[in-house]
């Protein structure tokens, strides 16, 4: 067959068995493998999908320009489309999102600007804001903001779900796909669930993402927000493709995990594929394992492929520097949160307490130095060096506030960071923060470590 351009070959992606790391589960297990899209991910239909309504709604005119904030994958899928239509593309990325990614845009022809990762969503430097920003200054754009159009999800309501129905002749039972910006999840459970009421549809969420919390409770918990790894779920928003009704529980699954079976689905499968592969390969089969009876038949989607990941996942040394690989020398920051007792408490202060109060705490506790906290959230801190200086300087700031003294917030670190990844953190700055599995946040200084070297 011939088609007219790469746009032409999206969709119809192939439906693949696992058979070996569903060893002891009953009930079959299906990938469907999205990396046979041109882009190499499932974003290329909802890119697609996007661009074409906009045109038909006047939004996006010839020679036009698209702004979007991206992962990766979106981003790929739509400079597809502008390369196939004649349309400029920029596209603002968050600093965590893997060196690859930003390449391949940039070597199909995308402007790539790259903003922080742990700012606040209305923050004017999140890549949220930049991308907005972009589009009300350059004329002729257009901004998809894939998390809130709706075209999203309609495009695997039209596509995805529809393949899996046929490809699985109306015998899926159990539908497993990470939330991002919930477009493939809510898109694909919404067609297959009207074809079948009775079919389960499972997200994978990750540690440090509000969904999984707002679908048990319809609560939106900001403590529930702190920096991860796994690019492409979770979210600290919540997007408007997002449709809870048709999820019908989530499931969390940490970095490693995700980390580790992504590398797993390529050894033991052959399966090339991305992080966010491995978590939802990883939720659904913890799942299975309990729930799955024979005669079932559960679909996992996996977004795109391995080659965005080659520094991260693919790479023993970032692996093993993340605490991910089981060599580890001396332990890890899960070792030292877990030798200390449940009575353990962050010693912190508050923006609003006098800074003679902060160090009487810091005196108190022997602590040399502590976070600023507001809401549950970490904002700031403070250190002796820091403090003694400004004093020297100036005694009568010991009156003021400690929000005109503290400085930036403490870096938080995974939770099996190794102790050598630790101590050059603590070595080129202050302290390091971790949260444990029960969302307390502990510190972590060079004296924690030398102690968990020695034990």
């Amino acid at each position: 067959m011939i088609y007219n351009s790469i746009i032409d070959t999206i969709g119809n992606t192939p439906l693949i068995r696992l058979n070996k790391l569903n060893k002891g589960i009953a009930g079959e297990i299906l990938v469907k493998v999205e990396y046979f899209n041109p882009g190499n991910s499932m974003k290329d239909r909802m890119a697609i999908k996007m661009v074409e309504d906009a045109e038909k709604e006047g939004i996006l005119k010839p020679g036009g320009t698209i702004i979007e904030g991206t992962s990766g994958n979106t981003g790929m899928g739509l400079a597809l489309a502008g390369i196939a239509k004649g349309y400029k593309c920029i596209f603002t990325m968050a600093d965590k999102q893997s060196k690859e990614k930003i390449d391949i845009l940039r070597a199909v022809g995308a402007e790539v600007i790259v903003c922080p990762t742990n700012v606040a969503p209305d923050d004017p430097r999140s890549y949220y804001a930049v991308a907005r920003k972009l589009n009300e200054d350059i004329p002729n754009s257009f901004y998809p903001n894939q998390y809130d159009n709706l075209s999203n999800w309609r495009a695997h309501y039209e596509t995805t779900g529809p393949e899996i129905w046929k490809d699985t002749e109306g015998s899926i039972t159990h539908f497993v796909a990470g939330v991002g910006t919930g477009g493939s999840m809510s898109g694909s459970s919404k067609f297959l669930k009207e074809q079948n009421k009775e079919m389960v549809s499972i997200g994978i969420d990750t540690y440090g993402s509000v969904f999984k919390k707002y679908k048990e409770t319809g609560e939106f918990d900001e403590n529930e927000v702190y920096p991860y790894l796994t690019e492409g779920i979770g979210e600290d928003i919540l997007p408007k493709n997002v449709d809870f009704s048709v999820i019908d529980q989530f499931i969390k699954v940490t970095d490693k995990d995700a980390a580790v079976m992504t590398r797993r689905l390529s050894r033991e499968e052959g399966l090339f594929v991305g992080w966010s592969c491995g978590s939802a390969v990883h939720g659904a089969l913890e799942y299975a394992k309990e729930n799955l009876k024979k005669g079932d038949v559960m679909v996992i989607l996996l977004p795109d492929h391995g080659t965005r990941y080659l520094g991260k996942v693919y790479n023993d040394d970032w692996m093993r520097n993340h605490g991910f690989l089981e060599d580890k020398a001396y332990g890890t920051a899960r070792d030292i949160v877990a030798a200390r007792n449940e009575a353990y408490q962050l010693v912190v202060v508050r923006k609003e307490d006098k800074i003679r109060d902060a160090i009487a705490l810091m005196n108190e506790k022997s602590v040399s130095q502590i976070p600023v906290m507001e809401d549950g959230q970490v904002i700031g801190s403070l250190t002796d060096n820091k403090l003694l200086l400004k004093i020297i300087e100036n005694p009568e700031i010991k009156d003021a506030s400690v929000e005109q003294v503290m400085e930036d917030s403490m870096h938080f670190v995974a939770l099996d960071s190794t102790l050598d990844v630790l101590s050059s953190m603590v070595e080129k700055e202050k302290a390091v923060l971790v949260r444990d599995e029960a969302h307390r946040v502990h510190i972590i200084t060079k004296h924690d470590i030398l102690e968990a070297i020695t034990r």
